[in-house]
């Protein structure tokens, strides 16, 4: 049996034993396809939103009666069928003059969703809890999204909303295996980062709940990230693990599914016919796991040829291998607090193994710094991003590595409004110019634990100005920032597939956090633009 063969194999056998959701792409077909390509919206994650009025086997049965006859509008049979979810994008700017502390507090009533809301029928995933969703057209719940909201909520005040998307994170593992990257359907077939590790430390630290009464999800997800393991040969990869010829587990980002994204299905298929050279499903696996990342998309996972040349599950990540690492550190100690002592030995024989992998593969000596490693082609990458604080940020790095990689944040990444995202600016909106505040705070955080406050000050002390910067000007925070200095004031990143998103969880959650922590700086007095 082929390699390709196993893995329908093992895809089908997981998929039977998860419970089966059906994506808009399931139930509409040839009537997903016609809407989707025809642009019928200008956003392709418009549909697959989308409530439909009736159910979705009489909605398409309706299509196909209908679709041949003369005068059939597509335009018109889809706002008959479904309803458009309205984004209300000022929603999320301040009233004139209020502080920046008191407008991120006073946003997460407004960034929170109740599941028994949820339109019937809906590509929406059931939870039992209240949860936080980032704002603008990012409208249900986002794995890694969640952690850095989580900073800002504990600063708030909200317990209950911690509390919430801590049953919400444990009930999507139990129910799926793992968390997948958004509560939506079409977002099942691969998860994000592996933050929730890091989630029930904080919780543990902030007394919303004990962090052992989450082992057997930890536990649970950690066995969704290493199927297959087991049986790899060294030099071969299979789903999110790959086995290097020295026989060492690492792994890489992945999506279970090889077709274009659902919600992003006409951009996927103009990428893919751009590399006429490439199986399309090899770039639309590529694209996938790109977007399990984080990460969609930058030249971090691509050749120089841009996105048609991506090429994600060809490269062992910095990030993804850092807290999988901490996620073994967290079972193996949370499974001697519960006496499962032989569990414990063998998740601290997985730690020390993957430890020594990381250093081996992505320490890398020359550059002095985490470089992500192509594992097809044996050879690290070349450029440095961001990723590089994650080992600082889990303290798996030793002090003479994190001395080293403070020297190259400062030296390559270092911008005037924080620490940029990669050193290439491709267009793409995970590269320079664009600063994201997750980056920011793993790279602030990573530093503090290893000493290094100068540094770690300086950056956080530029993303405030460049957060507080806009604020005062524009009244809103956003998804992502410009990070050089400009005459008139920070202004929002570009690039990517959709226009700049305003709301916005993960700055917000970061930007409070770091308000609270230094309550002299400046920005902790920044005001929302007077109304003209």
């Amino acid at each position: 049996m082929s390699s390709e063969d196993t893995a329908a194999t093992v895809n089908a056998d997981r998929e039977a034993r998860s419970p089966h959701v059906p994506t808009p792409a399931d139930c509409y077909q040839e009537l997903f396809e016609a809407v989707q390509l025809s642009r019928v919206f200008p956003d392709s994650k418009t549909f697959v939103d989308c409530a439909p009025k009736h159910e979705p086997g009489q909605i398409l049965d309706e299509y196909r009666h209908q679709c041949g006859k003369a005068g059939f509008c597509l335009s018109k049979f889809v706002r008959a069928h479904f309803d458009e979810i309205t984004i209300h994008a000022s929603h999320y700017v301040s009233v004139p003059g209020q502080p920046l502390r008191e407008h991120i507090d006073g946003l997460w009533d407004t960034l929170t969703r109740q599941p028994h809301k949820h339109p019937p029928y809906s590509s929406l995933l059931t939870l039992p809890n209240d949860y936080v969703v980032p704002g603008g057209r990012f409208a249900e719940l986002y794995y890694w999204d969640s952690y850095f909201a989580m900073l800002g909520l504990f600063e708030g005040g909200r317990h209950d909303l911690l509390t919430s998307m801590a049953g919400n994170f444990a009930y999507l593992i139990d129910t799926y295996g793992h968390i997948p990257n958004g509560n939506r359907s079409y977002y099942l077939s691969r998860s994000q980062p592996p933050v929730f590790a890091l989630m029930i430390e904080l919780f543990e630290k902030h007394e919303v709940c004990e962090a052992i009464r989450y082992l057997p999800q930890l536990c649970k997800e950690y066995a969704w990230w290493m199927d297959g393991a087991e049986e790899l040969e060294p030099g071969h990869a299979f789903r999110s693990v790959v086995r290097l010829d020295d026989g060492s587990l690492l792994n890489r980002y992945w999506d279970d599914r090889d077709t274009p994204r659902e919600e992003s299905h006409l951009e996927d298929v103009l990428t893919a016919k751009g590399a006429p050279h490439r199986p399309p499903t090899e770039v639309y696996r590529d694209l996938r796991a790109a977007a399990a990342s984080g990460w969609d998309f930058s030249s971090r996972w691509c050749d120089d040829g841009g996105l048609p040349t991506i090429r994600t599950t060809s490269i062992i990540p910095v990030d993804l291998n850092s807290l999988l690492w901490k996620l073994e550190q967290q079972i193996a100690f949370l499974s001697r607090r519960a006496g499962l002592s032989e569990q414990a030995a063998l998740f601290e024989r997985r730690h020390q193994a993957r430890h020594e992998a990381i250093d081996r593969v992505l320490w890398n000596e020359q550059t002095g710094a985490y470089l992500d490693y192509d594992w097809q082609r044996r050879a690290p990458r070349v450029a440095l991003n961001a990723a590089t604080a994650t080992p600082l940020y889990v303290q798996h790095a030793s002090k003479q590595q994190a001395l080293r990689v403070s020297h190259a944040l400062r030296e390559r990444l270092l911008r005037g409004g924080g620490i940029d995202t990669t050193e290439v600016q491709s267009g793409q909106q995970w590269d320079k110019p664009n600063g994201f505040a997750p980056l920011q705070w793993l790279c602030i955080g990573g530093l503090r634990r290893y000493g290094y406050i100068d540094l770690s000050e300086d950056i956080a002390h530029r993303w405030l100005c460049t957060v507080s910067s806009l604020y005062q000007r524009e009244s809103k925070l956003v998804e992502k920032y410009v990070l050089d200095l400009l005459p008139d004031g920070a202004v929002g990143g570009g690039g990517g597939e959709y226009p700049l998103q305003d709301g916005f969880g993960w700055t917000n959650g970061v930007t409070r956090r770091l308000l609270h922590e230094r309550p002299r700086h400046h920005a902790n007095h920044a005001r929302a633009a007077s109304a003209s």
